[in-house]
């Protein structure tokens, strides 16, 4: 009997079997939860936001006294997964050293979700010299679409009705946006302008961060230990901004990770208006609040989905 009332008292435990809640911002004061949540979302937005500042800026920009372009865009992921393979195995070794193996994955399990976080984002940047930067924002903001259809075709998960209203908001908005004429400007900034080659780009790279995320949550939910100059910038944004994503997840769980990089791809795609000079026409701002509006529901019905759970145990 004392052994049930632990489990039922620590957290949803079953036959004395007591299971850890998710953490909800590492104990302490709410000022101390609040302080260290406000971090994260520097981190994060400041990272991510300028990294894509600076991925415009080597897509678009001519550079040197011949007026050259950056062709190698490609590089620029190359160069970014090696600085984040360097940056992860010192954080791994300090922080997660001389911890027990048991309860993680094992190595071989990342075989496949390697490839594809490799492959994917490098067609993502290459979509760069065909479509303009908000559009590729825009356009990898629907990663839920290819989520939830490789976690319904490979891992059996079943979605609701809201969910694919969702759904259908996002992919309304970015197709919307997608036959929107952009403006000239623009256009005379792209390398080789070629909107079609660009989306497809695009969606290929979310095809496989479909199949990244799907897995990623299976290697989680099974094995519940496992722990999550302009180039070499963007690089380092890429590197640091993982540690924030890290941070936030342990902290305070997926979801106001989600939440976090939501918004900070819509204010990604303002900062690129404002500053890079690509100007939004008042319906391709429509496409935009579209999409956001979807996700944002989305992030609604995780919350309250959340919330019920934490009430039922």
């Amino acid at each position: 009997m004392a052994s049930a009332r632990r489990g039922r008292g620590g957290g949803g435990g079953v036959n004395g079997v007591v299971r850890p809640r998710p953490r909800d911002g590492g104990g302490g004061s709410m000022a101390g939860r609040v302080a260290v949540l406000a971090f994260c979302v520097a981190g994060i937005w400041s990272a991510y936001i300028y990294q894509g500042v600076l991925q415009e800026t080597l897509s678009t920009k001519r550079f040197g006294p011949e007026a050259r372009r950056f062709e190698h865009l490609a590089f620029l992921n190359f160069a970014q997964n090696v600085v984040c393979f360097v940056w992860s195995f010192i954080m791994i070794k300090l922080w997660s050293g001389g911890s027990s193996s048991a309860g993680r994955a094992p190595l071989w399990k990342y075989w496949g979700v390697s490839v594809t976080n490799t492959i994917g984002p490098t067609m993502g940047i290459e979509a760069l010299k065909y479509i303009s930067y908000p559009a590729q924002v825009l356009a990898k903001s629907s990663k839920m679409i290819p989520v939830m259809l490789m976690g319904t075709l490979l891992y059996g998960v079943k979605y609701t009705f809201p969910e694919y209203l969702c759904t259908f908001l996002v992919a309304g908005g970015v197709s919307s946006f997608a036959l929107l004429k952009t403006s000239s400007k623009t256009i005379k900034k792209l390398a080789n302008p070629n909107a079609p080659l660009g989306y497809a780009l695009c969606f290929l790279n979310l095809a496989f961060d479909g199949y990244t995320n799907s897995t990623q949550d299976l290697i989680k939910s099974r094995y519940p230990k496992t722990n999550p100059w302009d180039i070499f910038l963007f690089c380092l944004c890429g590197a640091v901004g993982q540690n924030f994503i890290f941070l936030t997840i342990s902290r305070f769980g997926s979801l106001t990770n989600t939440t976090i990089t939501t918004t900070r791809k819509f204010m990604s795609i303002v900062v690129s208006s404002v500053i890079s000079g690509n100007p939004l026409s008042p319906k391709q701002w429509g496409s935009v609040v579209m999409v956001f509006s979807g996700l944002s529901i989305q992030i609604y019905l995780k919350w309250k989905k959340k919330k019920g759970r934490e009430h039922k145990e």
